[in-house]
């Protein structure tokens, strides 16, 4: 228990820190509609303090308490109005309840932060229970702290660890049930940023093999099932109060073009065709099918590792489809290395990767910022002028290609969760045997 205490410790300094940083672009004054002067935008790039949170307060109805999605829609321009934010509904909620009782930038930074701050915390707790020591990777990364109140991430994660933790904690509950309950969750998670949705098959596929001779066929469903059904109750009632705000958020996300602000390898390496409806059009196509291929190798050579060792391996090739999602998918913003980071906890790929990666993000997180201020403010920002650029490039490609091979080491790598030497309750104490992952 205590190692859990210190542990949570170490994610509260970090996400102490975190909100530090972010809070430098705020105030000291502020104007009209509560946005921090002055000249938020360049310190907000120049200082590489930008947030999404803080940014967002202005232009969605955020800073008019204005409840999202019911009485909103997005107009043929592409830009949203009424209340209508680009996420989905759980977390257009939060936003909304982040911003009651604030009229400024700097007021909704910080009750935004209060409000996601226990889902950090929950998570730190779940990874030190799930695999021990190995949680520092989340309490002590530079990510927490680069992104934690970037946006609105921590409590997607939260509900990602949950589910791993629920179908490999709650041992003395039928296999069956555990998953059950897990779908749930990540049904939750789907209507707050659409990702763990593509647990659920993998997750499906761990309940369909663990029977004892036969396949439960029956479980599966009911993961799927479960997922689905969650994701339908949730956002039902925002269908009837308003479908046609409801549907813009995710008619945005649709119509959201390979740009800068898309940051994917995508945008890098096709930038000087951008410009062109053809390659916008070909972009919407090519890259979900790329997705969708990657989800279908991984979920194929988990199948392989379960024919060879009778388990099919549901986290690890969980996380082997998130890179694929990453490296493919057209949008890649920075916190999203916040989704992976649990991955680094819970599957034992080696230290040379994790710590590649890290480097290679903090490096593109940082560039970014720094080479959006330049542009912005006239001076030069090509590779061959200063080290920023040639930081960006190499956090941008090193990222991808560290992406590539994380795919193929996480789909050979054993998951961490039954490990020996969980911190707290519920470990498994040295001398004892394991639970096999079909006991999990």
């Amino acid at each position: 228990m205590s190692g859990l205490v210190a542990l949570c410790v170490l994610t509260a300094l970090s996400l102490a820190l975190g909100y530090a940083n972010k809070a430098r672009c705020t105030g000291p004054e502020f104007d009209e509609w509560g946005r921090s002067e002055p000249a938020y935008q360049e310190r907000a790039y120049g200082d590489v303090c930008y947030s999404d949170v803080q940014n967002l307060w202005i232009g969605r109805d955020i800073d008019r308490h204005v409840f999202p999605y019911v009485n909103g829609g997005i107009d043929s321009d592409g830009s949203l109005h009424g209340g209508v934010v680009e996420y989905p509904v759980l977390t257009g909620v939060l936003m909304w309840a982040g911003a009651l009782f604030v009229d400024t930038d700097a007021g909704f930074l910080a009750a935004s932060a209060l409000l996601m701050a226990p889902f950090g915390l929950a998570t730190a707790w779940w990874l030190g229970r799930l695999s021990g020591w190995r949680a520092l990777l989340w309490a002590l990364s530079p990510p927490l702290v680069l992104y934690a109140f970037h946006n609105w991430d921590l409590p997607v994660v939260a509900c990602a660890v949950a589910a791993v933790f629920v179908v490999h904690r709650w041992t003395s509950v039928p296999l069956r049930r555990r998953a059950t309950v897990a779908a749930v969750v990540l049904g939750l998670g789907f209507a707050l940023k659409l990702y763990p949705a593509i647990f659920v098959l993998p997750l499906a596929l761990h309940v369909l093999t663990s029977g004892r001779g036969r396949w439960d066929v029956r479980g599966a469903l009911q993961v799927v099932g479960a997922a689905v059904a969650t994701a339908v109750v949730v956002n039902v009632p925002f269908m009837v109060a308003g479908f046609s705000g409801w549907a813009a958020s995710f008619e945005f996300q649709s119509r959201r073009q390979v740009d800068l602000s898309t940051n994917s390898v995508w945008y890098w390496g096709f930038r000087h065709w951008t410009g062109s409806e053809e390659f916008q059009s070909a972009m919407g196509v090519v890259s979900p099918l790329l997705v969708l291929a990657s989800f279908a190798i991984a979920c194929a050579v988990g199948w392989l590792r379960y024919e060879r060792t009778g388990t099919y391996p549901w986290v690890p090739v969980s996380a082997a489809m998130l890179c694929g999602f990453l490296l493919l998918h057209k949008v890649h913003s920075p916190q999203y290395t916040l989704w992976l980071l649990p991955f680094f906890v819970l599957v034992n790929v080696r230290w040379g990767w994790i710590a590649a990666y890290l480097l290679a993000d903090v490096a593109m997180g940082i560039s970014i910022f720094r080479w959006m201020y330049l542009n912005m403010a006239g001076e030069p920002s090509g590779v061959h002028d200063g080290f920023t650029a040639q930081a960006l490039m190499i956090g941008v490609w090193g990222r991808a290609a560290l992406l590539v091979g994380l795919f193929v080491a996480f789909l050979a790598a054993r998951s961490t969760v039954d490990n020996t030497g969980a911190v707290g309750p519920g470990r498994v104490l040295p001398g004892r045997p394991a639970p096999s992952v079909q006991q999990a």
